[in-house]
């Protein structure tokens, strides 16, 4: 691995100590060591030169993936797929021995493999399509690589430096808004603090603070790692400088880039597919018996022999007759296959698309719409998705009027728009002075800035401090301060007139040994004050005083800290982040600090001083924040656990919080016992037996987690059968969001990396939005299964008419263009149309069915077989009844005058040149006159395009019929009626118009072989075909006591146990 894809130097990938060696755990001594650098002299240039030989460059590895031609042989594994080929091979061939005659059916008989070859060609384009956008997901992982670094060699800083040119050992200075270049250890502090921005990495909520001191454990995940940076983070606050310790494939961003192109390689195929292919197989199965069959049942008419003596003689092979019988065949293949099936599906999951687009799901690749449909489980990441990724203040605690007093407000907004929600029992009117303190320093003590974009708020700096603002916001102005006198335009108008009241004149930057940020203001009057935030524990050890309701001061007793000490627990137990409020007029030598020109500026430029200057403090109040969870999370949970899927919560964010948020969200009861639920990433990957706790009823919550672990539980899941969908927004969350069934990537939060790896966007990074999608992948899938059913019932009907024509010996009457036809153009618009039935009400509270249920029950496959032969009795019949009645249901038949002949004659027309005086009389049909004087025996050639036609149309007819049946799978048109699906009306009407078309313009009727139809003709074609309506209407009879019987049986069954 390593020099950007290349080859050269992977042996040596497994020297360098940078692989195995815990530079987090080791002093920055131990690490100059081990990595043989100064850090004040840097590496030299030959020692660059070296380390490159052996590491390779820094930028991630190049896959070649398959070539243009390895993809396009791959869209041929499909079993259809490949009985298509060799049907239009095989027509192909035919047509061409047809066309060494010449005439006008050699070139009707190109139609056909011409027409399959384009479905196949189109069919394999949007394969390749598909295909070539699956590596674009690591292509998007490259583009959030730094590009440039500012690194130390030679003892000297070389700017701008190629990122690329790093290696193990290297020196390198970070800045605010910086692009980590590679994983590097921090060798010391520039700033006094420094902050970086990894949520994209480890799914944390906010930017973390980094320290050059080692951490304890060698064996820690990427959160615990705090003197490390990574690559492709961004430092959002203060500088340092570090030490690089992995390059390339080897950094963090690298493995996830390998396991990126490991679940590429695992791609498994939709349910649908599969049940597809298995049916494909089978279709193989039944086309070669039935095909051997008619050769067998016809070898009497191509292969013949005497005996003599016992023994078989003179044997006598017409190639002619065997050809023809060759072309039956191939025609019960066209029949057979449903070739309009791969179109139909691709403009029903397109449309699917559309309706889910409606509802903030863009699906990035249209198989998704079906595998949603059969869902079992959903790993939601928690921030963001399940809450609101916005930071609220829900509580604020002030002192009341006596010190062992508190006053607990209730905060209501889960966003930042400072007019979401209100505080309760808020003395608006009358704020007093301990809130209007509180009030002042969340105000003022804050970097934080809200700004509205479009039609929603955005914070810029820490979370944290958004939220305190918009708290301000909530508490408004003291009486007699009215918000009226302010700018109406400004989001932040009360932040505004508190920081006009205090003018801030220094700032003592936050760090982690204080646990507090603190600002030195001055005040109109010319007075400074020292505000500050932070941790409450913190800043309840360095006060003294307290402020009580009025404004007072007091002393701080125990009793009062005690008090204040249990609140905070009662609202850390409640997983609030919690944060206190203290201030102090009395400064020293700060009193009258006015900027650096002050002697005292030089204690401000040491951050260790920061702590004696926060003393003496007197305590105002605290606030807790959260990150909320979406309101309509709740009921979405709800509507998973009655449509029987499972939540499984997965985030980086630390447990305690986790488990608070999934209480109130709905995937634990409030009194569940969740010990064997909840785990950290590490000790799920510590279990003897991680399938068993898999297998658990209910929700789970896995915190912590790193992506490895995500995709070991995606990979656990599927392997137990189970279909999954994986959400995610960051860099990590890319593999699994690859490996799962459905990928789901966040649209606003989301990295470019996570949603180029996904099977569909959330518009609205709404939990929500994926239970509505669900709904309707499920109301798809029943539809596609409505329009697989209609068209696998109609190729049966073809089938049988076939088998039954070659059974019984009469000529052919139906050619491989007109099945053609049929399958492609007339059966196309009503089953796209039955992808418009409308969803049943309780689509949702039905358990998602199993991957492996099959599409075709045995029930429903006897229904349609019983359907199917009634279709090929229904088109044969009518072929026999034109050559041998003259009028059939009252129906007259001679109108055009053709010669009526006995049903023998029919089914043994090959032996007509042997008939003594045989004669046909002419017939017309449409503007054409037939004659046979020359050869009688062409009536049943020639002759039989009437005949042929009557078939066709009784075909059509039988299978627009057929669609009214497919509305539902048991239920009576009676109850569902044709116009529930107006589409499917209007789908039959173009369908009939089509036929129209082809059966009277003389070109086209002249290309499929057929002639207009008399008014009585057509009165016998629906006279013939709509007993299919009634047929079903009986089985679907039978079908619901079935299933009666069958719900009695389990219910029955359920009382007892």
């Amino acid at each position: 691995m390593g020099k950007g894809g290349q080859d050269e130097g992977v042996k040596d990938r497994s020297e360098p100590s940078a692989l195995t060696f815990p530079a987090w755990a080791r002093s920055i001594e131990e690490c100059e060591a081990e990595f043989k650098v100064n850090a004040e002299e840097g590496l030299r240039s030959e020692e660059v030169l070296s380390r490159r030989e052996k590491h390779g460059l820094n930028e991630l590895e190049k896959h070649s993936g398959p070539s243009i031609w390895q993809l396009i042989i791959e869209q041929f594994n499909d079993t259809l797929v490949r009985i298509l080929l060799v049907a239009a091979v095989v027509s192909f061939v035919l047509a061409w021995y047809d066309g060494d005659e010449g005439g006008e059916m050699g070139i009707t008989a190109f139609v056909e493999p011409l027409v399959i070859f384009l479905i196949l060609i189109i069919n394999a384009a949007v394969g390749v399509w598909q295909e070539n956008n699956a590596e674009k997901a690591l292509e998007a992982l490259k583009e959030i690589q730094s590009e440039h670094a500012t690194a130390k060699r030679n003892g000297e800083w070389v700017h701008d430096l190629p990122a690329k040119e790093l290696v193990p050992g290297d020196i390198v200075q970070l800045r605010v808004g910086d692009k980590v270049p590679a994983d590097m250890r921090v060798v010391s502090l520039i700033s006094s603090t420094f902050r970086v921005e990894q949520g994209s990495l480890t799914g944390e909520n906010a930017s973390v603070n980094k320290t050059s001191h080692k951490v304890d454990s060698e064996d820690t995940d990427i959160q615990g790692k705090e003197c490390m940076v990574f690559a492709g983070t961004t430092v959002v606050n203060g500088s340092c400088i570090c030490l690089v310790t992995q390059t390339g494939m080897n950094t963090e961003i690298g493995k996830i880039h390998s396991q990126i192109h490991e679940a590429s390689q695992e791609d498994d195929d939709t349910p649908l597919k599969k049940k597809l292919n298995e049916f494909g197989e089978s279709l193989t199965a039944i086309i070669g018996i039935i095909c051997a069959l008619v050769w067998l049942i016809n070898v009497k008419y191509f292969f013949t022999w005497e005996y003599v003596d016992g023994w078989p003689r003179n044997f006598k092979f017409s190639f002619e007759k065997c050809t023809y019988y060759f072309e039956i065949a191939v025609a019960l293949a066209v029949a057979a296959i449903p070739e309009g099936l791969p179109a139909v599906i691709t403009t029903c999951l397109a449309l699917g698309t559309r309706k889910m687009a409606q509802k903030n799901a863009l699906v990035r690749k249209l198989p998704s719409v079906e595998t949603l449909g059969c869902t079992t489980v959903i790993c939601s990441d928690k921030t963001g998705t399940l809450t609101t990724n916005q930071m609220s203040a829900v509580k604020l605690v002030a002192i009341g009027r006596w010190h062992d007093t508190l006053r607990s407000f209730k905060v209501d907004g889960t966003t930042y728009d400072p007019h979401d929600g209100k505080i309760h029992d808020w003395p608006s009117d009358n704020m007093d002075e301990n809130l209007q303190m509180i009030a002042k320093i969340a105000a003022v003590c804050n970097d934080a800035s809200v700004a509205q974009s479009g039609h929603q708020f955005v914070a810029t700096g820490m979370s944290t401090e958004a939220a305190l603002k918009v708290l301000v916001e909530k508490m408004g102005l003291p009486a007699g301060y009215k918000s009226a006198s302010l700018d109406s335009s400004e989001t932040l108008r009360c932040c505004e007139w508190w920081n006009s009241t205090a003018k801030r004149v220094a700032t003592l930057e936050f760090d982690r040994t204080r646990k507090s940020m603190g600002v030195i203001v001055k005040s109109k009057k010319g007075n400074n004050s020292l505000l500050v935030k932070g941790a409450v524990e913190n800043l309840l050890e360095r006060s003294t005083h307290l402020q009580l309701f009025d404004g007072s001061v007091i002393l701080l007793n125990e009793s009062s800290k005690a008090l204040i000490l249990e609140t905070l627990r009662e609202m850390s137990t409640s997983a609030l982040r919690c944060l206190g409020f203290a201030y102090k007029d009395d400064l020293a030598e700060f009193a009258t600090y006015d900027g650096e020109n002050h002697p005292a500026h030089k204690l401000l430029l040491d951050p260790s001083n920061y702590s004696s200057i926060e003393t003496n403090l007197i305590f105002v109040g605290l606030v807790g924040l959260r990150d909320p969870p979406r309101e309509e999370v709740y009921k979405a949970i709800e509507d998973c656990r009655a449509a029987g899927i499972r939540v499984m919560v997965i985030t980086g964010d630390n447990k305690e919080t986790a488990e608070a948020i999934c209480r109130d969200i709905g995937v634990f009861r409030p009194d569940e016992d969740i010990r064997l639920k909840s785990l950290t990433g590490k000790e799920f990957m510590s279990l003897s037996d991680k399938k068993n706790l898999l297998k658990q009823q209910g929700g789970l919550l896995f915190s912590r987690a790193e992506p490895k672990h995500k995709q070991e539980i995606v990979r656990l899941l599927k392997e137990d059968g189970e279909v999954v969908a994986m959400t995610g927004d960051g860099v990590n969350d890319a593999p699994a969001l690859k490996l799962a069934d459905i990928g789901i990537a966040m649209g606003i939060t989301g990295t470019e990396v996570a949603k180029e790896a996904s099977d569909m966007v959330l518009a609205d990074d709404n939990f929500s939005t994926i239970v509505a999608a669900v709904g309707e992948g499920r109301s798809i899938y029943n539809n596609m299964k409505a329009f697989i059913r209609y068209m696998i019932s109609s190729n049966i009907g073809e089938v049988a008419s076939i088998f039954l024509t070659s059974a019984l010996g009469i000529p052919e009457g139906l050619i491989p263009v007109q099945l053609l036809w049929v399958n492609l153009v007339t059966d196309g618009p009503p089953a796209t149309a039955l992808g418009f039935n409308p969803p049943d009400k309780d689509i949702m509270k039905k358990p998602p069915r199993r991957s492996d249920d099959s599409l075709i029950t045995p029930w429903i496959l006897f229904r349609y077989m019983v359907i199917g032969l009634y279709v090929g009795i229904a088109t044969v019949g009518i072929f026999i009844i034109w050559y041998t009645h003259g009028s059939f249901m009252g129906i007259d038949l001679t109108g055009d005058g053709h010669t009526l002949i006995s049903y023998s004659q029919l089914s043994n027309w090959g032996q007509c040149s042997s008939w003594e005086g045989f004669k046909v009389t002419p017939f017309t049909a449409g503007s054409q006159n037939f004659t046979f004087d020359t050869n009688p025996c062409d009536y049943f050639q020639t002759g039989k395009i009437k005949a042929m036609t009557l078939s066709l149309s009784v075909l059509v007819a039988i299978e627009m019929f057929n669609s009214l049946n497919a509305l539902s799978e048991d239920g009576s048109l009676l109850s569902m009626p044709p116009w529930v699906n107006p589409w499917l009306l209007l789908a039959m009407s173009v369908s009939f118009g089509l036929h129209f078309l082809i059966l009277y313009v003389p070109f086209l009727a002249q290309v499929f072989g057929i002639v207009p139809l008399s008014l009585n003709e057509w009165l016998l074609v629906l006279a013939v075909a709509f007993p299919v309506v009634l047929i079903d209407e009986v089985l679907k009879f039978v079908g619901r006591c079935m299933n009666a019987s069958d719900s009695r049986r389990r219910s029955e069954k359920y009382k007892v146990e």
